[in-house]
């Protein structure tokens, strides 16, 4: 189990990294937002790699409460809309993975942290978009959206109405497709 001072410093890394990518984990910029001296960093992480994957995993752990939380709403609008708008921080450390998945190491916690969400609500997304027959349609259409998503959003517009409408615009899209 993480002691207090461990958790402090993942979770200021955590906030960081979501806000400015990797290029913002300095553990002199850490230390300054937990408040604790640079030493103890190196007495708990011995270096920033180790401490990279602290945060990698802690992701993972975020995405597996996420993809709970996934499992148990009902549907997309309003209530898995209120998940991802409650779990900015998290969606925003997603994107950073996203941007830099040139390295590989943040791809496969990307692909990792994806996975588990998207599957608690596939089923709602195909529902959604009226693609109970052509599913893997749906899948193509989440994949390219997903991609999308992370690229458009920031601290500033992640809110429910951006989210509607952009779920908005991607039915009319599926829409104009059938016509």
């Amino acid at each position: 189990m993480k002691n207090n001072s461990e958790q402090a410093w993942i979770e200021a890394g955590y906030e960081i990294f979501a806000k400015e990518g990797p290029n913002g984990l300095k553990v002199e910029h850490i230390a300054k937002k937990v408040g604790i001296s640079k030493s103890s960093f190196y007495h708990l992480f011995i270096d920033m790699e180790l401490f990279q994957e602290k945060l990698l995993q802690y992701h993972l752990k975020n995405a597996a409460e996420m993809q709970q939380l996934a499992m148990d709403a009902k549907n997309i609008d309003p209530e898995m809309i209120q998940i991802l708008v409650g779990k900015k921080k998290e969606l925003l450390f997603h994107r950073q993975l996203c941007i830099h998945r040139d390295n590989k190491t943040y791809q496969t916690y990307f692909d990792k942290a994806q996975s588990v969400v998207v599957e608690a609500f596939f089923q709602q997304w195909v529902t959604l978009l009226g693609l109970e027959s052509q599913k893997h349609i749906a899948k193509t259409i989440l994949k390219v959206y997903t991609d999308n998503f992370f690229l458009r959003i920031t601290e500033e517009n992640l809110n429910i109405a951006w989210v509607r409408s952009l779920i908005q615009e991607i039915k009319l899209l599926v829409n104009d497709v059938r016509k």
